[in-house]
Parts: structure tokens; C-alpha cells; sequence
């Protein structure tokens, strides 16, 4: 007698929605948590010890992505920090540009979960959209472009200035880099 055919089911899961003010909270903690990530500031200062002037263009190129991959979150904090300073002059445009830029770490960049507003899940399309139209307004009515492209760019400019003068040695080895070197095999890599 033949046996009934069987049907298998295989699990769906979806995510769940939850309110606007949960993932902001959520989203704050996720900022919060990527900020923890930042090197002590006397080690990314550093004294006239761990500065000196790398001996060619290609060692000074090494450097800067050494220390920007080592120092990712305090280099962010110091461009930050740059453009909030090309603000000060006008601390009703500091005010827009800190309301926007939270908006996009909160809303896009930090969040988890989708967003729900009065009971339907906004798409993440939409929060983009969004975060543009508002961001172009704002840059647009108050003219704060030049302000703060002045201040990304210098931000930017001091931070590889950093990178290429700050000698990396003895901050980390690198697992690619101690590979390449024959310092480890690729074995006791994988075995780790």
C-alpha cells in the first residue's frame, strides 16, 4: 500500500515592526555603541615619539591607510568635529546641520528594524526620499553647503596630514599585511 504523499513546510520569517520611537532608541544605542569602538584619544594624539616624516610617497600612502583603518571611528569624530567648527560663526546653521545629521544616523544608518508610522511600515525608499528632500531643503534655504564643505575638507586634509605623519608601528599587525611578510602562514590564520 502505498504510503500518502507528504507535504513539507518550510518556515517563513518575516520581521516585525515596531514603533517609530523604538528605533529611535534602538538606533541612539547602535550610535552610541559605534562610538565605544573609538581609540583612546592620547593613543590617536599620540607624542613626538610616534611622529616623523615617512621616507617616500608609497611608505606615506601605507601609513595613512594603517592608521585610518586603526583609527576609523576617532577619524570620523575629528571630521565631524571640523565641520560642527566651520558652523560656529552661525549657530542657527551648527543647529540645522546637527538636526540633519542625526536624522540620517538615527533613520537610515543605525536602525535595525522598519520603521511603522500610524500602523503601516514605511520602506526604506521612502525614509531615503525623505532624508534627501528635508537635507535639500534645509542646505538649500539656509546656504550652508559652502560652510560645511569647507569644514569636511579641512577635516579631511588635517586627517590624512595625521595618517601620513603618525608611524603606525607598534599600534597592530595587520593579518594580510603579517601574511604577505611570512610573519604568520596562512594556517595559523585560518586556524584562529
Amino acid at each position: 500500500m502505498p504510503s500518502p504523499p507528504t507535504s513539507v513546510t518550510t518556515a517563513t520569517y518575516t520581521t516585525i515592526p515596531i514603533a517609530a520611537g523604538d528605533v529611535i532608541n534602538r538606533s541612539v544605542q547602535n550610535l552610541y555603541t559605534f562610538l565605544s569602538r573609538s581609540r583612546p584619544w592620547p593613543e590617536f594624539i599620540a607624542g613626538a615619539s610616534a611622529v616623523d616624516i615617512p621616507t617616500s610617497f608609497s611608505d606615506a600612502a601605507i601609513r595613512v591607510r594603517r592608521n585610518f583603518k586603526y583609527f576609523s571611528v576617532n577619524y570620523v569624530i575629528f571630521i565631524s568635529g571640523c565641520a560642527a567648527c566651520s558652523l560656529i560663526g552661525t549657530p542657527i546653521l551648527l543647529i540645522f546641520a546637527c538636526l540633519i545629521f542625526a536624522s540620517w544616523l538615527i533613520f537610515l544608518f543605525f536602525r535595525e528594524d522598519p520603521m511603522v508610522v500610524l500602523g503601516h511600515q514605511v520602506s526604506d525608499l521612502a525614509v531615503i526620499s525623505g532624508l534627501a528632500t528635508v537635507s535639500a531643503i534645509v542646505v538649500w534655504y539656509t546656504g550652508i553647503l559652502n560652510s560645511l564643505m569647507i569644514g569636511i575638507m579641512m577635516g579631511v586634509l588635517l586627517s590624512v596630514i595625521h595618517g601620513g605623519l603618525r608611524n603606525p608601528e607598534g599600534l597592530f599587525v595587520d593579518e594580510d599585511d603579517a601574511v604577505s611578510t611570512g610573519l604568520i602562514s596562512n594556517a595559523e590564520r585560518g586556524s584562529s
